[in-house]
């Protein structure tokens, strides 16, 4: 080979050089700047709720986190995998992905100082939230009334199922009384302390829609400010929060949202590029963490050496009126998005494609699941049982009560992949064909009440 050639392939090779270093500057830079990951991380969320009333209905041995005091732990009652019996953690990642994905746009139009379209777009957004959550969340109070007045919570509200039979309401004992029962089920959703006898898991809602309203109050307040200032404000509004519970009912609202703020102002910083090259090294250990915070247990807390130590340090160092439960779940959940957030490499795994499907379900899985799990898995998991005696306790006194068993282990084997398709078939058929219906609904009551005249595209809304 001629030193002419062997000159030209070194030159070429030099211009065309694609060092792994740079192509992973650039794989990062692209993940930073992408926030489907929200989708997939709601997915996963709604999924694990699922799972939490699975939990409750038939593995409730996993609420604690051990079989007694000073006793042994069973796998599922230890630190991470008891995650599927934590409903309340994955609440709190709900409503800090609400005030995430709420925040981008207003915010990065702030940094760039278009401030009037950010104020517009709140505006209209504020709007959109409020329908975007009843409208959906009252067709599904309204099929799950309308199917239990035909009795098919019946074998549910008859089982041994903890979490099946205390949700399961009974039917009304006329068609007047049940359409009176409806509408309080429906209103009673959007009022404190949130109660919906149809839908036990729509408690969350109200929560959901006025963190939605702090955070786009508290962007409207700050949204002249710079962002050092915004931050610090946001700062002050988390730790001022800690002492919502007693006034507004859930002590997760106030510090998870502002937290989402918090959050979706350091994405829009350079903060997370800079930082990208040293996330293989800080992120592993910060979502460990996280998790095992979210594991932290609702009662029995002293029966494991774990939760006992996170038991003396909440009595240390958890601002006034923070409330057991939610303290500890709550902060990992908080720690667990600022860890995606930094995470350039944890974005990409939550951006996969089938994560994100299971995001654009996950508000129809969080309303329908509770329906299908107490009619079609009861149905499924009981057909061949039949009524016996359990014996009960009320403080001293015992008697006998008539309750379809659980079913063996077999039977779950079987059931469940068949439960579990028909659920995320009809979660998709919602999510398709009955979701841009409430849009159209929400877009003639924008036209109706703002008028037809031409305003700046709103924020999208999101269902977190």
């Amino acid at each position: 080979m001629s030193s002419t050639t062997v000159g030209l392939l070194t030159s070429y090779a030099e211009k065309t050089r694609w060092t792994p270093t740079q192509a992973s500057k650039d794989a990062n830079r692209k993940a930073l700047q992408d926030s489907s990951w929200a989708d997939g991380l709601r997915g996963i969320a709604a999924v694990f709720v699922m799972f939490s009333h699975m939990t409750l209905a038939f593995a409730r041995y996993i609420v604690r986190p051990a079989d007694g005091e000073h006793g042994p732990s069973q796998w599922m009652q230890r630190p991470i995998l008891r995650l599927v019996g934590q409903g309340p953690a994955w609440v709190a990642c709900f409503i800090i992905l609400s005030g995430f994905v709420n925040s981008l746009k207003p915010i990065k139009l702030a940094r760039q100082g278009n401030i009037e379209t950010a104020i517009s777009n709140l505006a209209v957004s504020a709007f959109r939230r409020s329908f975007r959550l009843f409208l959906p969340a009252a067709a599904a109070t309204i099929i799950s009334w309308f199917i239990c007045q035909f009795g098919a919570y019946e074998i549910a509200k008859n089982s041994d199922a903890y979490w099946l039979q205390i949700t399961s309401p009974g039917i009304s004992p006329s068609w007047g009384q049940a359409i009176i029962d409806l509408v309080y089920a429906i209103r009673n959703t959007w009022l404190y302390n949130p109660e919906n006898p149809y839908d036990q898991p729509q408690w969350a809602l109200m929560y959901l829609l006025q963190g939605s309203m702090f955070v786009f109050m508290a962007l409207l307040a700050t949204i002249n400010l710079t962002p050092r200032f915004r931050v610090m404000t946001m700062m002050i509004c988390w730790f001022w929060s800690w002492n919502w519970g007693i006034r507004i009912g859930d002590p997760m609202v106030g510090v998870s949202c502002f937290v989402g703020i918090l959050l979706s102002e350091l994405n829009n910083s350079e903060y997370p590029l800079r930082l990208s090259p040293l996330s293989p090294f800080f992120a592993p250990p910060m979502a460990l963490v996280a998790l095992v915070l979210m594991s932290f247990p609702s009662e029995f807390q002293p029966w494991a050496q774990w939760s006992n130590f996170l038991l003396e340090w909440f009595h240390r160092v958890s601002p006034e009126n923070a409330e057991l439960s939610r303290f500890w779940p709550t902060i990992g959940a908080q720690l667990l998005c600022l860890t995606v957030v930094l995470s350039p490499h944890i974005r990409r795994g939550l951006s996969h494609p089938w994560l994100l499907w299971l995001g654009k379900v996950s508000f129809p899985l969080y309303l329908l699941h509770g329906s299908f799990m107490r009619s079609l898995l009861s149905w499924l998991l009981f057909a061949r049982e039949h009524l016996v005696e359990f014996e009960e306790h009320n403080g001293d006194q015992s008697y006998i009560v008539m309750k379809y068993p659980l079913p063996g282990y077999t039977t779950f084997i079987i059931v469940m992949p068949v439960f579990f398709v028909i659920l995320f078939t009809a979660t998709h058929v919602w999510a398709m064909k009955v979701e841009p219906q409430f849009g159209l609904i929400t877009k003639k009551a924008e036209d109706l009440m703002f008028g037809k005249q031409e305003r700046p595209p709103a924020l999208p809304v999101r269902h977190d």
